[in-house]
């Protein structure tokens, strides 16, 4: 893993982008953004209503509440493989999962390891703590 990721923290608070910046938030399967991050995405940044996954906009969604982790590891992976394929974006991820979810980081946050290499990923400062240990 990276020592020195202070230059790839998402910022607490998004509240605009620049062009080439990919707002990440949690959603859910069916795409209804009303409330946490996926209100944001909407009302800011891009969210399709009716699509809870993937590129909208400027925001890109990962699914969140459908069960455990083991049903939204899936959709980490998904967007770790589209992060790669994409350098030229830099995505911001929040702390996806816990707000409306329920999710603690300590749950979450492992479910993004492999992104800690991944140059155009920023995780959000909390989740650092936990990979670094």
């Amino acid at each position: 893993m990276e020592k020195d990721n202070t230059k790839r923290i998402a910022p607490n608070i998004i509240k605009s982008l620049a062009p080439d910046e990919i707002f990440v938030f949690g959603s859910n399967k069916d795409g209804m953004h009303g409330g946490g991050a996926a209100r944001i995405a909407y009302l800011k940044f891009g969210a399709v209503m009716g699509q809870g996954t993937g590129l909208q906009g400027k925001s890109y969604g990962i699914p969140t509440m459908q069960g455990g982790t083991d049903k939204i590891k899936p959709y980490v992976d998904e967007f770790i493989k589209f992060a790669t394929e994409h350098p030229e974006l830099k995505f911001l991820v929040t702390r996806i999962g816990c707000g409306i979810a329920g999710f603690r980081e300590k749950d979450i946050a492992p479910l993004f390891e492999k992104a800690a290499t991944v140059k155009n990923i920023y995780l959000p400062d909390s989740f650092w703590k936990i990979l670094d240990k």
